[in-house]
């Protein structure tokens, strides 16, 4: 349905440009959109004697499309054979008549564009939540005059905050220029962009267009959001596995790459396979590992001391200068860890099983408060 502000947006640029007053009402004769007041009482307080709404009830009820009422014209505008708008063009000339039949077939195309559009976005929402069979797919792209098989990448835009209506006009702000490119929202926090791509566009470019779309929401919006993007698919059958690999990409980042703002599903490395571990398996290795305890009982000091030393290399020097302590207190940590854990850093099968192991203990965390 075309909002009211679309309405009276329109019906004003008409009146300027012909300097006809018209208005809008809907089935039910309420006004919905004027370019001039029609009281209900005269100068002396008593009811007018041109009842409007009465008028158009009258006229609604009549098989007519367009008649003239106490120096107005009336047309009707239909929807699939259903009445949606009666519109009232101030005047009884030839001319008048004509400009409230161009202002019929204004709004009457713009039901058909807002139309065309809803049916578009939800049939998007539905390809992407896999809820067609194939057949419906095709039959109802061809409907849509939406192209079977292009190059196409689904992103996924999270916000920070629910229902950011700012972030989503940005992003659609953004793609008004670009027909075959789909902005939708399957829920409050999601904005979801079907992006099509050309023959000589890649990866490369798929964060090339994540990128602006970053900046351009902290600039514009002055949201923090985070992005996540699929495959590039063939197929629009295949946008829904797109849009599932953006969402796995998505809950794998904030796992595992929090310090990143932008997460491709073609980069996930480690923590795709993590992630798609059972979780009977994840409590079964971490048994194994720590005979019962978590990586997560260690003191802070500790984890600190072990993240650093992975992020030089497992390179006790650089490690120890970099936390301003002596190489010695490195090592003494170090080994304290492996009387703990049986697990010497400094051995780099010990090292990648720790590493696994912390990895892990962050997907369980993520899995179980996803339950609640």
């Amino acid at each position: 349905m075309i909002s009211n502000q679309i309405l009276q947006s329109t019906i004003e640029g008409l009146r300027s440009i012909t300097r006809v007053d018209l208005v809008v009402f809907d089935s039910d004769a309420k006004v919905i959109a004027s370019t001039v007041d029609l009281p209900e009482y005269d100068a002396d307080g008593d009811k007018t004697a041109w009842d409007y709404h009465a008028a158009v009830k009258s006229f609604v009820d009549s098989p007519a499309d367009s008649q003239v009422v106490s120096g107005y014209q009336f047309f009707k505008v239909f929807e699939d054979h259903q009445l949606e708008y009666i519109i009232l063009a101030k005047g009884d000339s030839d001319d008048v008549y004509m400009i409230g039949k161009m202002a019929a077939f204004q709004i009457q195309n713009l039901l058909v564009a807002y139309k065309e559009r809803y049916d578009k976005d939800n049939f998007i929402k539905n390809l992407l939540l896999d809820n067609l069979l194939l057949v419906d797919i095709y039959n109802r792209s061809k409907k849509l005059h939406i192209s079977t098989d292009v190059r196409r990448s689904v992103f996924i835009i999270e916000t920070k905050n629910e229902k950011d209506t700012s972030a989503l006009e940005t992003v659609r702000g953004l793609y008004a220029d670009k027909s075959k490119d789909f902005i939708t929202a399957v829920d409050e926090k999601n904005i979801i962009l079907v992006k099509e791509l050309r023959q000589n566009e890649g990866y490369d470019d798929l964060m090339k267009t994540a990128r602006v779309i970053l900046d351009m929401l902290n600039t514009e919006a002055l949201s923090s959001v985070h992005i996540a993007y699929g495959t590039i698919v063939n197929e629009i059958k295949d946008v829904s596995r797109s849009y599932k690999e953006a969402r796995m990409a998505l809950d794998v980042g904030k796992i595992f790459y929090s310090e990143r703002n932008i997460v491709a599903y073609n980069n996930l490395g480690i923590g795709r396979l993590i992630y798609q571990l059972p979780m009977p398996l994840c409590k079964m290795f971490i048994k194994e590992i720590f005979d019962g305890k978590s990586p997560d009982d260690l003191d802070e000091e500790t984890l600190t001391t072990i993240n650093k030393f992975f992020e030089n290399n497992l390179n006790v020097s650089e490690t120890s200068r970099q936390l301003y302590i002596h190489r010695n207190t490195l090592v003494y940590r170090l080994d304290k860890l492996q009387k703990t854990t049986n697990l010497d850093l400094r051995v780099f099968e010990d090292a990648i099983t720790f590493r696994i192991a912390l990895m892990v203990v962050k997907y369980m965390k993520f899995m179980e408060k996803s339950e609640y």
